[in-house]
């Protein structure tokens, strides 16, 4: 009964979140325009979606740079610093990991024009690798946070081992540490990319030349359409193409995903 129970609420609730997304498939593929004139399915919707403004494939690539730069180094920070809060004894340590943190405090939109000013101090506004670097900023409080616990989680007695047999705290970091936290390690880059691949108002207010905007402005510029008219055709197959990757990734590292978030939540 327990089974029936819950193999029922898990259908129900898988239905409940899949329901729109099919619903956007077949919209995007059904319809007078989507056959060019005849009611009925067809592919036209992507074809205006593809040749609308620079291209989707430009937009497409835009992302990808931002969730690439953000992804990497929002990995190679949290894991380094993770392991420094969870293995290193230092002042400050503590105060350290709490300011981190904090940063999940502060409303995002109020600090955009502060973040925009920074980044003309250094010649990164309207750029994608100034933009990636803003987002890796908001991504730190999580993935700290996460390597910090998945750190924590493996036994001292790994990192003793080897440095015995010789290994400098760099190599027994990178030998032996890296493998029992890979799982967290994926969990922090899933949850970076998707951030920054869904971001949109980071990517509205820093980046100010079309040619360089993210999918989900250019998608939002397409929804307003030409003289107050919407092709609601081609929007839902620009809302599926950008899902598709999102789809991809999570279940290409769901097995991870699910033992990362487990290590990173629990200590023992």
């Amino acid at each position: 009964m327990k089974r029936a129970g819950y193999y029922s609420t898990s259908t129900a609730l898988a239905i409940l979140f899949l329901l729109p997304m099919v619903w956007t498939v077949y919209q995007s593929l059904h319809g007078v325009r989507a056959a060019d004139g005849q009611d009925g399915w067809g592919v036209a919707n992507y074809g205006r979606m593809v040749d609308y403004g620079d291209g989707i494939g430009s937009y497409v690539l835009n992302t990808a740079v931002v969730a690439l730069v953000t992804v990497t180094l929002t990995v190679v920070i949290t894991t380094l610093g993770g392991y420094a809060v969870a293995r290193l004894s230092f002042r400050g340590k503590n105060l350290l990991f709490l300011l981190t943190l904090a940063i999940l405090m502060v409303p995002y939109t109020t600090i955009l024009i502060p973040l925009y000013i920074v980044l003309g101090w250094f010649g990164l506004q309207n750029s994608l690798i100034g933009l990636g670097l803003v987002l890796v900023m908001f991504q730190l409080p999580f993935g700290l946070f996460m390597m910090r616990n998945s750190f924590e989680a493996l036994p001292a007695e790994l990192e003793e081992a080897a440095l015995i047999d010789g290994c400098t705290t760099g190599g027994a970091l990178r030998r032996v540490l890296l493998r029992g936290v890979a799982p967290g390690m994926v969990t922090v880059a899933l949850f970076s990319f998707l951030a920054s691949w869904n971001e949109f108002v980071a990517p509205l207010i820093f980046l100010t030349d079309g040619s360089k905007f993210t999918l989900p402005v250019a998608l939002y510029n397409l929804q307003s359409g030409n003289l107050g008219s919407i092709d609601f055709g081609a929007l839902q197959a620009g809302v599926v193409t950008a899902a598709l990757p999102c789809v991809a990734v999570f279940l290409l590292l769901q097995r991870y995903y699910v033992s990362g978030f487990s290590a990173g939540a629990l200590k023992g």
